[in-house]
């Protein structure tokens, strides 16, 4: 692979917010690069890619006899349930039809835009199986794909029915144990299953392993733990997912392929991919914090490819894709305003507020201090006070907080102008990032930016003491 075409794939990672780069040929790690704030010892939640690991538990309990046939009518798997709008389509709906987002269900998630009321919906329902199984048909099974993140956390339900054990568990066992991955975190709905669609964190190192697995046919260290029919069927994806932005796109098995290049893809939401190139014996693993348009990933990727041996020293093209790979991995400050005499005024002060869609409570910016810090006291799903703090930069640079069941925040922080601290929080590892306007007004605060669905929040607090 030329060193040069490397380079400029590294330098575009920049400009689409990635996390990581990874790219492995013929069994050799040939790049592997983190971009500052995030590096290589934090887990990445891989979002929908969630979805083929689910996909992959399946092929290895068939394989295994545990489930007899991809073909099995869903509604076996639950026979004390009593499950609401049955007809004759809904009995229709097999695993097959789930794997392969041609299930029937009246589901929207907002996949080309709109909004995700089925998942808004489910995320509120205290049985989250129940909830899917009960959902009408809009289709006959196998006649329309439609993105349904309802499909695999019911295959996870069916595996733990044909297993005894969550998914999490199951994969430990047959897949991440085999792959020498260690357990990781992998959030569970609320009865306790393995979420099917989502939440599942890796780091680049293991999302590659689970690519070369499918790259050399479901084989690892001489155990065979996919069936080759499997693979086959995964790379070569037959259902169209009329996609208006890229009608290349074809689905099988929970996972995405563009036929045209010859790659096949786990694919999460912000660009969280496992590609397969199987023509180039290739696997690329990305993570991500915004949307990468993975069809140009893969083009560029297959466009470094030059030769099937090694080609001739070229230390130029070498140097360059060493300097991308630093480049990336050190932050560059970015700028920061005059610090304004409010600055003294509002550090180590408390605002309240009242009730608010975010959940905060409390917030306290300490500025002045010899290590800058804030803290945050807000409301978790349970209803209880948490307390959240950690340093923040404000010298253009992101300073981390130690790791928590929160994860990683990088926070940096300046003046906008005499009376608007800006503050930029990046969930290192979990592909999201914010920005926050804190508007001081005597008093007040007010407190602007986008809340979990993208909708603009403004909140309102009042100085205490």
């Amino acid at each position: 692979m030329d060193s040069a075409n490397l380079a400029k794939l590294v330098a575009f990672g920049s400009t689409r917010s990635f996390d990581s780069l990874l790219i492995a040929r013929h069994g050799k790690l040939v790049l592997d690069a983190y971009y500052a704030p995030y590096t290589a010892d934090i887990p990445h939640a891989i979002n929908s890619s969630t979805k083929a690991v689910i996909g992959t538990l399946i092929a290895i309990a068939h394989s295994e006899g545990l489930l007899d046939s991809l073909d099995h009518p869903l509604l076996d798997f639950f026979p004390g349930r009593d499950i609401a709008n049955v007809d004759d389509n809904k009995r229709a709906i097999t695993v097959q039809h789930l794997l392969n987002m041609t299930s029937g269900f009246e589901w929207e998630e907002g996949a080309e835009g709109g909004r995700e009321q089925s998942l808004i919906d489910l995320s509120r329902a205290r049985d989250w199986t129940q909830f899917i199984l009960d959902r009408p048909m809009a289709h006959q099974p196998g006649m329309v794909f439609y993105y349904n993140s309802g499909n695999p956390d019911l295959l996870s339900a069916i595996i733990t029915k044909l297993t005894g054990k969550p998914a999490a568990d199951y994969a430990q066992e047959k897949l991440f144990g085999p792959l020498g991955i260690e357990p990781p975190f992998w959030r569970r709905d609320p009865q306790g299953l393995t979420i099917g669609a989502c939440c599942l964190f890796l780091s680049p190192h293991d999302m590659a392993k689970i690519g070369y697995l499918y790259l050399r046919r479901g084989e690892w260290a001489g155990q065979q733990i996919l069936p080759p029919e499997w693979i086959d069927a995964v790379s070569h994806a037959t259902i169209n997912m009329h996609i208006k932005a890229d009608p290349s796109l074809h689905y099988s098995d929970l996972f995405w392929a563009i036929p045209d290049k010859h790659v096949y893809m786990t694919v999460g939401l912000h660009c969280q991919l496992i590609m397969m190139f199987p023509d180039a014996d290739i696997v690329a693993v990305v993570t991500a914090r915004n949307f990468c348009g993975f069809s140009k990933v893969a083009v560029m990727i297959s466009g470094a490819v030059e030769s099937e041996t090694a080609l001739p020293a070229n230390p130029e093209g070498a140097a360059q894709l060493a300097k991308a790979i630093a480049d990336v991995a050190t932050e560059q400050p970015s700028k920061v305003g005059a610090t304004p005499p409010l600055a003294a005024e509002i550090s180590g002060k408390t605002y309240r507020f009242p009730d608010n869609s975010l959940g905060v409570r409390s917030l306290t910016l300490s500025l002045l201090d010899i290590e800058p810090h804030y803290r945050i006291y807000a409301r978790d799903p349970t209803g209880s006070t948490i307390g959240i703090d950690g340093p923040i930069g404000l010298d253009g640079l992101y300073r981390k907080s130690t790791r928590s069941s929160l994860g990683v925040r990088a926070v940096k922080g300046w003046w906008a102008d005499d009376q608007t601290f800006a503050i930029d929080v990046q969930y290192v590892g979990m592909g999201e990032q914010r920005r926050w306007l804190l508007r001081f007004d005597g008093l007040k605060v007010t407190v602007t930016g986008k809340g979990d669905d993208g909708s603009d929040v403004a909140i309102e607090g009042t100085r205490s003491g």
